[in-house]
């Protein structure tokens, strides 16, 4: 595997929230995945005014694009967590949702960012991502 992932115990249990505090990549193809938001194949908003089925359906876009590279989650190296006025009650859920996404796998790392707005105002959550790709795999 191309990916490692680093929880010191000299800090707190990050696997719970569903992140590791870093993964590292050694010979791999790096792959790069736009922020995905809560729309479907045909652009319709999956869960209006709900930001953890908007996570989900975020997620479950990642995935799609993960496996269209030969990927799955546990090649993520790196999430980044957009919440449009986040609230500390939303984390536990969103953070459910996010280690749902990996199955099992080790979490990446994730910097997850309360903003003002997102590019549509009824998105509420945009998730991006970072995976390692081992040197054979292609799309």
């Amino acid at each position: 595997m191309t990916r490692t992932a680093i929880n010191p115990d000299s800090l707190y249990a990050s696997l719970p929230f569903g992140f590791s505090h870093a993964t590292e990549q050694r010979g791999a193809r790096s792959l790069h995945l736009a922020g995905q938001v809560a729309w479907d194949k045909d652009r319709n908003l999956i869960g209006a005014g709900d930001v953890v089925a908007q996570a989900r359906q975020a997620l479950d876009n990642l995935k799609r694009v993960l496996a269209a590279a030969g990927a799955t989650p546990a090649d993520v190296l790196r999430l980044r967590t957009y919440v449009v006025n986040h609230k500390p009650e939303n984390l536990g859920p969103i953070c459910a949702e996010i280690s749902a996404f990996y199955g099992g796998a080790v979490p990446g790392a994730n910097t997850f960012i309360g903003v003002q707005a997102l590019a549509l105002p009824e998105f509420l959550i945009e998730i991006e991502a970072d995976a390692a790709l081992d040197q054979g795999t292609s799309a």
